[in-house]
């Protein structure tokens, strides 16, 4: 087979890089590391290992955790646009308080699902990805829920990244109430890798949108 069929253009990969090299540090600063632990934050380093390394692996993985959650936030996106939030995830992109250069980067949100069916699409399907996800997650949402800090964000540092990956509930404000949250850890657990992840894989792996499966 013809490899370079599956070369990512090198204009792609100092574009992304770029946009890599200044999202980094200001999260870092802004944010902290602990910033990094969320899943689309984790599926921006995959897609920067997919670009460089050409292992369609990488791409796949992140395709699999983020795209239906992403589609969320684009549909939240728009809603919000038209002045009626459906879930009020994305009203903070709208917020002139937050500086606009801030807001511009974490618009990555809307396109990077985008720019993993592009690397999906050129590096073909990994049918390994979905254990490589959900394995992922498994490891992740317990050291979110166990090691870092429950809603809300303490007064002396507002931007101290809480509830990663939504272990305490779909809200920064409190953790959410109405179940134990030991249950609802569990529901996180069971439910995206069967709601979320399996569903997705099987859309990847259908042969008629055109992607190479392996």
């Amino acid at each position: 087979m013809d490899t370079k069929q599956h070369k990512i253009h090198p204009a792609v990969k100092i574009a992304y890089t770029a946009f890599m090299i200044v999202l980094v540090p200001k999260y870092w600063m802004d944010y902290g590391p602990t910033n990094f632990l969320y899943f689309c934050d984790v599926a921006l380093f995959m897609a920067l290992l997919a670009v460089w390394t050409e292992w369609k692996i990488w791409a796949s993985a992140a395709s699999v955790g983020i795209l239906l959650p992403q589609a969320v936030w684009m549909v939240d996106f728009f809603s919000t646009l038209a002045g009626h939030p459906i879930l009020g995830a994305t009203q903070y992109m709208f917020d002139n308080a937050i500086p606009l250069f801030t807001r511009g980067l974490s618009f990555f949100h809307f396109w990077l699902p985008i720019f993993l069916l592009y690397l999906v699409f050129h590096l073909g399907y990994d049918r390994r990805a979905l254990a490589f996800w959900t394995i992922l997650a498994l490891i992740l949402l317990p050291v979110c829920y166990f090691l870092l800090p429950s809603p809300p964000a303490p007064v002396e540092n507002p931007n101290l990244p809480v509830n990663v990956n939504y272990v305490y509930g779909f809200s920064d404000d409190a953790p959410q109430t109405w179940i134990p949250p030991g249950v609802w850890l569990a529901i996180l657990i069971i439910g995206l890798p069967l709601l979320v992840y399996w569903p997705t894989h099987r859309l990847l792996c259908w042969k008629r949108i055109g992607f190479r499966s392996s």
